[in-house]
């Protein structure tokens, strides 16, 4: 967002200072030769950033792919390759814009005799040089940095970190197996329950038609022995009478 407001600012200043030429009517070769240039400055900032930024970006994510390797994480090696490639196109592009603008700069300068394009053209040819020597040396800077916190303040163990999560992986397959088992376990002892119930369900019922039909037999003796009453009364009737004439119990004779 800011590399795109500060294009948009140096357009706005080009344009700017155009209508300014012309209106103090200065010559027109000389307005098209100061568009010229700032038009060349701005195409160098643009030639000088985005495609060298994208080459030592890749270069970069390489550095990285192999610092992760040797604290042995796995990293594909289609990811080598594709930055690699991303590198080998930003370099050829961004070579190739510096010689294409240098060669322009160079024909337009045989085409109007302008000894400046000289300038201009030698400019783009050593700035080809100049980026890749400044980002070196930034580059330099930056790995010297991290050597350094690295010398101070270790990186975290990464491998360890990734053990501690597969024993958590590990940990929580196991509680989850256990947990398996034991709703297995307690289904089985709510069908063992349901069971049970329906056993005492049926025994009692059993049961109650066992008293059922125990009192309807008592209540059938009974009405036996209601009806029989005076059978049972001759029955005691003569009980009492053997008892009258068993030896020892009949009446003295009287004179």
């Amino acid at each position: 967002m800011g590399k795109l407001l500060t294009g948009a600012v140096a357009v706005a200043l080009t344009v700017g200072a155009l209508v300014l030429a012309y209106a103090v009517d200065v010559p027109t070769g000389t307005v098209l030769g100061i568009a010229a240039g700032l038009l060349s400055l701005l195409w160098l900032l643009v030639l000088l950033t985005v495609p060298w930024n994208l080459y030592f970006k890749a270069h970069a994510v390489l550095a990285e792919i192999a610092v992760s390797r040797e604290k042995g994480l796995t990293v594909p090696e289609k990811r080598d390759a594709e930055a690699a490639r991303i590198a080998r196109i930003m370099l050829r592009t961004a070579i190739g814009g510096h010689v294409l603008t240098a060669l322009l700069a160079l024909g337009i300068t045989l085409v109007t005799g302008e000894e400046a394009g000289y300038w201009f053209a030698g400019f783009f040819l050593a700035s080809t040089v100049l980026r890749p020597s400044g980002a070196w040396f930034g580059q330099l800077r930056e790995r010297l940095g991290v050597l350094l916190r690295e010398a101070r303040f270790p990186r975290d163990d990464v491998v360890t970190l990734l053990g501690q999560v597969e024993d958590v992986v590990r940990g929580q397959k196991l509680l989850e197996a256990k947990a398996e088992e034991q709703y297995r376990t307690l289904a089985e002892l709510r069908r063992t329950v349901d069971a049970l119930n329906a056993s005492v369900y049926t025994r009692a019922d059993e049961a109650d038609r066992k008293i059922d039909a125990l009192a309807r037999e008592f209540e059938s003796a009974i009405n036996r022995l209601t009806s029989n009453e005076e059978i049972i009364t001759g029955l005691k009737a003569f009980l009492r009478l053997l008892r009258s004439d068993e030896p020892g119990t009949r009446p003295p004779a009287t004179g």
